[in-house]
């Protein structure tokens, strides 16, 4: 591990202790075999002015919720310093006793919680404190012999078995540094949990560090084995989708289901010892709250099954390990191992799957280093347990969990959404809470929604093996389809039947109505498999109310809206449920120029305003309406409603 340390950067923070903090906590968090996704703390012991302009001696230390990548200054809680380092002089502490003890010497109170870690930052009598969890040096001490072993590479360094962090790590380190001088030593291993370093230096606590981390890594590459095994895969996109169901009915909300099929992650699943060093425990048990303790093994043969007995695992884990007074999480797996076709990250969101995917990378190199080197070996079950129900380690994962939207975690397909409705439609299923992939000819697709949870994908909807392959992309990407919106099409009117263009009726026939029949018919084996699978035709109150010179245009309608009905029927034996949303006089798309609609106003003898609102309700429709309702409709609040038809066209006298 190489030192990022840059001095010329380092000195415009000579004068500003706090700013040097946020820099060298920021070269920590650069490194994922350090720290991940707001994993380690570090902190500062500082002065500072109060309300009254006296000097007081503090301690800064990173904030709960923050990341050492990204931290800024206000990242970190000031605590006045002796109060702090005093509670690491009584005999006992509860958790909720420590919260309010830190609560009343925060000096500022809007700042964040302070870290679990606060009193041994405190009690560590140096200026600067960084604490990481760092790969190596974890993964040795996850072997049979890992205590001998970090004892004989760091001979500089305190080492201490696990305890429990917060209150009772810091007693624990408390008494083992009170008849001691410190400074004889670089840090503190912390056995199945990371290192602290520390100097009055902040350069000197960082690179003792990257020096006790980089002894791990040369004697790990002199003798551990690490030509892992990899592989291509080949995964069963059906499967996928079943196993994604499977473990969001677990769960009991929707989950996306994000394959890794890297040839890493492919090698490590397909090992003929997989399920045996995949269930034996995380790096460290901080991981637990976001990856559980152990992965799932997946059968290929019986997906179910798989996820069923993963469930029981755990009720069994619960049991054994609990007093009796805590109410058990739910019992689904946050990532599992797919033999020939890599792992899987369960989450509610794109993050969170990217943050268990991020873990399981790591860990499935630790796991696999460990075992060359005598055998994986994590803490045990009741020691994960404790870390995993522990109160102040679910306040955190509550506090960094995402906000339940109405589509949380669900999978939407929108066709046509470059502009107007669609494209209206894709933007309010994803803020409320659906990823979302939107399909247009329009290239204009891919420059609006270009973000993993929103992204447009440039295709041609009359090009059905294309459509095919875009199908099957969202679920080999995302797990599976929730919601399908059918509303690409064309208008093309002002043409008599006698004078109608040959071309226009084909066109208008094959993106209106073949293309959406194959959308429907390309995404069904998944909906099937979807969680409260909606599909919602965008229809037009021509269906009902047709005009002279619209013909292919009113005949395509009516057509979807016949599929539409058809496929209602079909798909409720398995909870698909088929609705249609009929708009009208919708003025806020690239349909209508200002040209186009002062021609149509006119026509009238109507002012444009007076046009836009012709309707019994003397109300505009704009695209956002008509996603509104495409939303609400696709949702739960509707989900004893299928067959239906929505008119959203402020009150048509004609259709009524």
């Amino acid at each position: 591990m190489k030192s990022l340390y840059n001095d010329d950067e380092a000195r415009k923070f000579d004068n500003d202790d706090l700013a040097m903090r946020v820099y060298t906590s920021r070269l920590l968090g650069a490194s994922e075999d350090l720290v991940m996704h707001g994993g380690g703390n570090t902190s500062v012991k500082s002065n500072c002015k109060n309300f009254f302009g006296d000097d007081i001696e503090v301690l800064y230390v990173k904030g709960s919720g923050w990341d050492l990548k990204t931290i800024e200054k206000a990242g970190f809680t000031p605590l006045t310093l002796a109060p702090t380092q005093r509670l690491a002089t009584v005999d006992t502490l509860s958790d909720d006793d420590m919260v309010k003890q830190l609560k009343l010497v925060t000096t500022d109170p809007v700042a964040p919680a302070p870290s679990v870690e606060a009193i041994l930052h405190a009690i560590i009598p140096f200026k600067f404190v960084d604490h990481t969890h760092t790969d190596s040096v974890v993964t040795l001490s996850n072997t049979p012999d890992g205590k001998k072993a970090i004892t004989t590479l760091y001979p500089d360094c305190l080492v201490l078995d696990y305890i429990m962090p917060g209150f009772i790590l810091s007693k624990q380190v408390f008494e083992a540094i009170n008849d001691i001088n410190l400074t004889q030593y670089k840090g503190i291993i912390l056995l199945h949990h990371g290192v602290f370093t520390f100097d009055d230096n902040a350069k000197v606590a960082y690179e003792n560090m990257i020096d006790l981390v980089s002894r791990a890594e040369e004697h790990i590459s002199k003798n551990a084995t690490l030509d892992f095994p990899s592989q291509e895969s080949e995964v069963d996109l059906i499967k996928l989708a079943s196993l994604r169901q499977t473990v969001s009915k677990t769960r009991g909300i929707p989950q996306l289901a994000m394959l890794n099929t890297h040839k890493n992650n492919v090698g490590f699943s397909s090992r003929a010892d997989f399920s045996h060093i995949a269930t034996r425990g995380p790096i460290t048990p901080d991981h637990v709250i976001r990856t559980k303790r152990t992965a799932m093994v997946i059968n290929n043969d019986d997906i179910s099954g798989s996820v069923a007995s993963f469930a029981n695992d755990y009720q069994a884990y619960f049991e054994q390990n609990s007093n009796g007074g805590l109410t058990m999480l739910d019992t689904a797996p946050r990532w599992g191992g797919w033999p020939n076709c890599g792992t899987v990250a369960f989450g509610s969101s794109v993050k969170e799957c990217d943050i268990i995917s991020d873990i399981t990378r790591h860990t499935i190199k630790a796991i696999q280093t460990a075992e060359s080197l005598g055998g994986w070996s994590a803490l045990s079950a009741k020691d994960i347990f404790d870390l995993e129900y522990w109160v102040l380690e679910q306040n955190k994962l509550k506090k960094s969990g995402c906000t339940r939207h109405i589509h949380q975690g669900k999978i939407a397909v929108v066709s046509g959404c470059a502009t107007g409705i669609g494209k209206a439609t894709a933007e309010m299923l994803h803020k409320n809470g659906a990823v979302v992939v939107g399909l247009d000819i329009n290239p204009k697709v891919a420059e609006n929604f270009n973000t993993a949870t929103l992204k447009g994908v440039v295709c041609d909807l009359t090009n059905f093996d294309q459509v095919k392959d875009e199908i099957d992309n969202v679920v080999r990407t995302y797990g599976g389809i929730d919601i399908l919106v059918c509303n690409a099409g064309i208008f093309k009117a002002g043409q008599t039947i006698e004078d109608l263009d040959d071309n226009t009726w084909d066109a208008t026939m094959l993106i209106n109505l073949t293309a959406t029949e194959r959308l429907i018919k390309y995404a069904t084996p998944y909906l099937k498999l979807g969680i409260d699978s909606s599909i919602v035709v965008v229809g037009s109150r021509n269906y009902a109310a047709p005009g002279a010179g619209a013909s292919a245009y009113s005949v395509s309608k009516a057509g979807i809206t016949q599929l539409a009905r058809v496929a209602a029927m079909e798909l409720a034996p398995y909870n698909v449920r088929v609705n249609i949303v009929h708009p009208d006089a919708v003025f806020d798309t690239d349909l209508w120029t200002d040209e186009a609609l002062a021609s149509s106003a006119k026509r009238y003898n109507l002012t444009i305003a007076q046009y836009k609102t012709r309707n019994l309700l003397k109300t505009e429709i704009t695209s956002k309406n008509v996603a509104q309702v495409i939303s609400t409709v696709s949702s739960k609040t509707f989900k004893a409603t299928t067959g239906a038809q929505f008119p959203v066209d402020g009150g048509n006298d004609r259709v009524i």
